[in-house]
């Protein structure tokens, strides 16, 4: 059975759709988009806003610098894989500060995140 599926597909191909959010321009944006929010989120934090005040404040001021962006790799960015990458960032950077943590730490900030970011930009795409 697993020969015929081996041969199967070494003359039939499965068909894929490349994107381009593989390129590393792209990875090297999404860096520096999360690198800019977690700094802005993590100095909010400490500074005594509350948690929603930072995350407001964080999501205009980096808003504002991709909108002004001319960067044409932008339009290959996944809402969703940003969110991840900086829900990673945040709680590598400062997340213990109000303890997140781990796995755990990263899914409640990305859900936290996200649900904040379609509150305060409802008609903006982060990274269009």
């Amino acid at each position: 059975m697993g020969l015929f599926i081996f041969i199967n597909h070494l003359f039939y191909p499965s068909i894929g759709l490349a994107f381009d959010t593989s390129d590393p321009s792209v990875s090297l944006l999404q860096n520096r988009i999360s690198n800019n929010f977690s700094k802005k989120y993590c100095r909010a934090i400490q500074n005594g806003f509350s948690k929603d005040e930072a995350m407001k404040s964080a999501i205009v001021k980096t808003e504002n610098i991709i909108s002004f962006s001319y960067n044409p790799q932008k339009k290959w960015i996944e809402k969703d894989d940003l969110a991840n990458q900086i829900s990673l960032q945040v709680v590598n950077d400062c997340g213990w500060s109000f303890g997140l943590i781990g796995k755990e730490g990263v899914d409640y900030f990305k859900s936290y995140f996200l649900e904040i970011y379609e509150k305060t930009t409802p008609d903006i795409n982060f990274s269009r």
